[in-house]
């Protein structure tokens, strides 16, 4: 009795922010209310959430997440294995300074990038200085994307760098004195022991990446949506909460799709063991 009474405030909790909202989300994709007052089911908001131009903003915004996360992992992982490497104290300073700009404003380090990049801002001043011509780096892909990489590698950083520190290194030594050499070492025995962190860092980087829509309004402008202003700009801007619940639930599917694939992968290689040769 007592267990289920120190749970009741987590299931109201639960049932107000979490159910209650997917309810609504649900309704007003599916339900419509006509002019006399009559509710009726309908697939309207649905049809037209898979219109091409939603499409369209759809593939834009998991190209984005793709290459967000792969770039993440490329940076994040070699870092994460250096800083593993270091001494504790060393270790500690380095990664927090990877993790500093996160206790700034979300917002606040996007605009703080927006002035950096700008045509008059501060890096294509010390491009001149350089005698090289201003670039125009601000609202692109490259700017949309870096903003992405910038904001979320804290996301992929942490995790591998918790499975780093606590890795058995007995296993690598055991490979050294079999004759593997360091190539050997990092592909069949180092990546298979951090593949839980790498899969972490995957799901924190690429979903979070994939409904976002500040960093993209602000580093590109109205030229590169992504999904997130899209829902936006049917709750906020248009008010039509019915094509705006269609496609959230599309990008709800879509997210619990992720989530599912990426807990059987690491459930398999959880079940399987972990295969160093």
């Amino acid at each position: 009795m007592k267990k289920k009474f120190f749970a009741l405030p987590y299931i109201v909790w639960m049932i107000l922010f979490t159910v209650m909202p997917l309810i609504l989300v649900l309704v007003y994709a599916f339900f419509n209310t006509t002019p006399s007052g009559d509710v009726i089911f309908t697939t309207e908001y649905l049809a037209s959430a898979f219109s091409p131009e939603s499409l369209s903003v759809l593939w834009r915004s998991l190209g984005y997440a793709l290459i967000t996360t792969v770039l993440c992992l490329l940076i994040a992982y070699p870092a994460a294995l250096l800083l593993s490497r270091l001494k504790p104290r060393t270790a500690s300073i380095l990664s927090l300074l990877f993790i500093l700009p996160m206790w700034m404003n979300f917002l606040l380090r996007t605009y703080a990038w927006r002035a950096l990049l700008d045509l008059n801002g501060p890096i294509n001043q010390l491009l001149g200085l350089l005698g090289i011509p201003a670039q125009q780096m601000l609202y692109t892909e490259g700017a949309v994307i870096f903003g992405l990489v910038y904001n979320f590698l804290p996301f992929m950083l942490l995790p591998i760098y918790s499975v780093f520190t606590k890795m058995n290194t007995s296993y690598i030594e055991a490979a050294e004195d079999l004759g593997a050499n360091k190539r050997q070492v990092l592909f069949r025995v180092i990546l298979p022991l951090t593949r839980p962190g790498i899969i972490t860092g995957i799901t924190m980087v690429f979903m979070p990446a994939v409904s976002t829509f500040i960093i993209s309004r602000l580093l590109g402008g109205a030229h590169y949506m992504m999904f997130g202003d899209l829902l936006e700009n049917q709750f906020m801007l248009l008010k039509d909460w019915n094509t705006g619940s269609a496609l959230a639930l599309i990008m709800m599917i879509l997210l619990i799709i992720s989530m599912a694939l990426m807990r059987k992968y690491d459930k398999d290689s959880t079940e399987g063991g972990t295969r160093l040769w």
